[in-house]
């Protein structure tokens, strides 16, 4: 009896098993590639002052980094994909292996700046899905008691934009208590979680960056592929 005689539906063709022989790979010699996202453009803000401590802490496990500036990002659809800043993010998140979004909350959720930033990255360009497979780390500043309200919401995107978002997550209550004038954050139970969350985005990030093809291949889009495959091959045969 084959394995698919109880699985009448199953294309066989394209239905595989699980295997660890896919993760044998030579180490990556680059640093993992983090792009990072902050959803304010306050002179003071407390998003940014999180990412900046990110990097920092990136930096130090042995990451390279890069910061989206959102100043001047239009609203999606107000301007064309052609725009400047809109190509800037695109290639960012291209070019990155991981990312780290950090939003205030604002009316109970993410603000309209983090949003934006998320609408103008789609889910592919031409081949390529810029997203796919690619760790995420998602994190909030409060203005008062500690909301998970804005991390949830991000997970959601997250898993819409089909990245690997890690289990661990930051949300820093009374963000403007957690700060020094010169921006940098104090010690605290807030500061220690964020390093938690970066050590964890950065051991996901070298366990998955060589496999999130293997990982995100999909039994649904290979049957298409074959179904859309064989059809063009009938149609040039007609």
């Amino acid at each position: 009896m084959s394995k698919f005689d109880h699985m009448p539906h199953i294309n066989s063709g394209q239905f595989e098993c699980p295997t660890t022989d896919a993760f044998r790979a030579e180490p990556l010699e680059h640093k993992p590639r983090i792009l990072l996202l902050y959803g304010s453009l306050r002179d003071r803000s407390y998003s940014k002052l999180v990412i900046e401590e990110c990097v920092r802490i990136l930096e130090a496990m042995g990451a390279e980094t890069r910061v989206f500036n959102p100043s001047g990002l239009p609203l999606p659809d107000d301007e064309d994909e052609n725009h400047p800043k809109v190509q800037e993010l695109r290639e960012l998140v291209i070019w990155s292996e991981g990312q780290v979004w950090c939003s205030p909350e604002r009316h109970g959720s993410m603000t309209g700046i983090m949003k934006a930033q998320i609408d103008w990255i789609p889910l592919s360009l031409g081949a390529v899905r810029p997203t796919q497979g690619k760790t995420l780390a998602v994190m909030q500043v409060c203005g008062g008691s500690q909301s998970f309200n804005v991390i949830n919401q991000l997970r959601v995107l997250g898993r819409w934009m089909r990245m690997i978002t890690i289990p661990n997550q930051s949300s820093v209550a009374k963000a403007f208590l957690e700060f020094e004038e010169d921006g940098r954050m104090k010690p605290s139970g807030y500061y220690n979680r964020i390093v938690d969350v970066m050590e964890e985005l950065m051991k996901f990030t070298l366990l998955t960056r060589q496999h999130s093809d293997y990982l995100t291949d999909r039994y649904s889009e290979r049957v298409e592929s074959g179904e859309a495959l064989i059809k063009r091959v009938n149609q040039r045969s007609v």
